[in-house]
C-alpha cells in the first residue's frame, strides 16, 4: 500500500479506478486516518479538460478492495449526466 503526505500534510493513498470512463486510471486520493481512501469519490472529466461552461457528467466510484499489489480499487457505480452537484 502506498500512503504519502500530500498538500498541507494530508495523507494520500494510491487508487486504481475500475470500470466506467476512468477505468484503469491510477491516481492519488486523500487517505482517512485508517489509511483507506474515501468510501465514495466523484470523478469529473477523467482524462480531459473541464468544460469552460462548467457542469457536465459526474462519475461516482465506491471504494472496493486492495488488489494483489496492495493498491486500493475504486469501483464504478453510475454516471450523473448533469453532474451530481447540480
Amino acid at each position: 500500500m502506498s500512503v504519502a503526505k500530500g498538500v498541507r500534510g494530508v495523507a494520500m493513498v494510491t487508487v486504481r479506478f475500475v470500470g466506467g470512463p476512468a477505468s484503469d486510471l491510477v491516481r492519488e486520493l486523500p487517505a482517512g486516518p485508517d489509511g483507506k481512501p474515501p468510501q465514495r469519490w466523484i470523478m469529473r472529466h477523467p482524462g480531459e479538460a473541464a468544460s469552460a461552461a462548467g457542469g457536465g457528467p459526474d462519475h461516482l466510484y465506491e471504494r472496493d478492495h486492495r488488489d494483489g499489489y496492495g493498491t486500493w480499487t475504486m469501483r464504478f457505480v453510475r454516471t450523473e449526466p448533469f453532474g451530481a452537484t447540480e
